[in-house]
C-alpha cells in the first residue's frame, strides 16, 4: 500500500463521561435538574471501547490502532449544547471540563482536549475558556446550532470571537450540538436518514455562511473555525458557490466583507473527515492545508482499529507531503502541538 505518515493524529475522537458525572458534582442549585444517563456497557451504543472513560485503556486502544495522539471532545455532553436554561449548561460544562482536565492529565502531549463553553453569557464563557486553557485544554467548542433568540448573525457574540482569536483558541462547530433537529429524540424512520445528512449538513453550512457573510471573519482575522464531524467532501462545491453569487451580486448587494469567501475559508476554517472518500479524492487539489483526518474513536462510527487502512484507501493516492498535512501537519499547526514529542506508534495495515 501506499506511504502513511509515521506520525498520525485524529483531529476529532471523543470521551465518554461517566453517566452520573454532573448529577454528583453539579451544585447543589442544580442537583435536581442536572442530567443523568443510562449506565454504559461495554461493548454496546456509544461505550464501545474502556479507552472512552479510562485513559490508560486509552493509550493501548490508540496504539493497537497506530495512532500518536487524539483531539478529544465530548459524547454525552454534545447532547448539553441543547440546554436551555443557561444557568444550568454553564454548571454541566464546568464539570465536564474539569472532568477533561484530569482525564487528559494522564498524557497532556497525547491527549489534547477540547473545553466545552456555554454562551448565553458570552462573559462567562470567556472566564471559563480563560480557565481551561491555563489548565492546559486547547480551543473550545461551543453550539453549531445556536438557541434561536442568539444566531450567530447577532452580534452577541463579539466579545467571544475576539477572545477566542486574542488567547490563539480555534472554536470547534460539532455535529450534534444546539438548537436544531437533534433535539429531537423521537425521529424515526426515513427522518433518521434525513437528519444523518441534509440537516447535518444544513446546520454546519449555515453557521459558516453566516461567520463569513455576516463579517465575522473578516472582523476578526485570527479566528479560526473548525468544522467537526461534518465531513468535507462537500465544502469545495458550496465554497465555489458562495464566490461565483459574492462576484455576481456584490455591487448591487455589497456584504459585510470585501474579498472571496473562499479566501476566508483558506485562512480560517479547519474541517475534519474520517468516513468521506470523496474528500479524500478532493485533496488532489482542494483543502491540502485546511482538513484533518479523524478516527470518531470510541463510537461505532469510528475507523478503530483499521484507521491505517482506511488511510491508504483514502489518501494514498496522494504525495507524501499532502498526507503527511491530513493526518498530522495541520493539526499540530492549529493546536500548536509539538510533534517532535510524539511517539511514533503506526501499525502495518491489515
Amino acid at each position: 500500500m501506499a506511504f502513511v505518515s509515521d506520525l498520525i493524529i485524529s483531529s476529532d475522537s471523543h470521551v465518554m463521561e461517566p453517566v452520573d458525572l454532573w448529577k454528583n458534582r453539579v451544585s447543589a442549585k442544580y442537583k435536581d435538574t442536572a442530567p443523568v444517563f443510562p449506565p454504559h456497557q461495554v461493548g454496546e451504543g456509544f461505550q464501545q471501547h474502556a479507552g472512552g472513560w479510562d485513559a490508560k485503556a486509552r493509550m493501548r486502544e490508540m496504539e493497537s490502532d497506530g495512532l500518536s495522539a487524539e483531539v478529544l471532545y465530548p459524547t454525552l455532553g454534545l447532547d448539553l449544547f441543547g440546554l436551555d436554561d443557561a444557568g444550568l449548561q454553564e454548571e454541566c460544562f464546568r464539570v465536564y471540563n474539569d472532568w477533561l482536565i484530569d482525564y487528559c492529565s494522564a498524557d497532556p502531549t497525547r491527549l489534547i482536549g477540547i473545553p466545552a463553553i456555554a454562551v448565553y453569557n458570552v462573559d462567562n464563557g470567556i472566564k471559563e475558556l480563560e480557565r481551561c486553557l491555563k489548565a492546559g485544554l486547547k480551543g473550545a467548542i461551543i453550539w453549531q446550532a445556536p438557541h434561536k433568540d442568539i444566531p450567530f448573525t447577532s452580534n452577541h457574540y463579539d466579545k467571544f470571537w475576539a477572545a477566542a482569536a486574542d488567547l490563539d483558541a480555534p472554536v470547534s462547530l460539532h455535529i450534534l450540538t444546539g438548537h436544531s433537529y437533534n433535539k429531537d429524540k423521537n425521529r424515526k424512520g426515513v427522518e433518521r436518514y434525513r437528519g444523518s445528512v441534509n440537516l447535518k449538513l444544513m446546520d454546519i453550512a449555515n453557521a459558516l455562511f453566516e461567520l463569513i457573510f455576516c463579517g465575522v471573519l473578516e472582523r476578526n482575522p485570527k479566528l479560526k473555525i473548525v468544522s467537526v464531524e461534518n465531513e468535507s467532501g462537500w465544502m469545495p462545491w458550496i465554497f465555489q458557490q458562495w464566490d461565483y453569487y459574492y462576484n455576481r451580486f456584490k455591487k448591487e448587494n455589497p456584504p459585510a466583507f470585501s474579498k472571496n469567501p473562499s479566501a476566508f475559508i483558506k485562512d480560517q476554517i479547519y474541517a475534519c473527515f474520517f468516513n468521506d472518500h470523496v474528500c479524500g479524492e478532493n485533496l488532489a487539489f482542494w483543502g491540502q492545508d485546511n482538513i484533518m483526518w479523524s478516527n470518531d474513536f470510541p463510537h461505532p462510527n469510528s475507523t478503530w482499529p483499521n484507521s491505517i487502512k482506511i488511510i491508504q484507501r483514502d489518501l494514498g493516492h496522494l504525495p507524501e507531503a499532502t498526507q503527511r498535512k491530513v493526518v498530522c501537519d495541520n493539526v499540530c499547526r492549529l493546536y500548536d502541538i509539538d510533534a517532535s514529542k510524539l511517539p511514533r506508534v503506526q501499525k502495518q495495515a491489515a
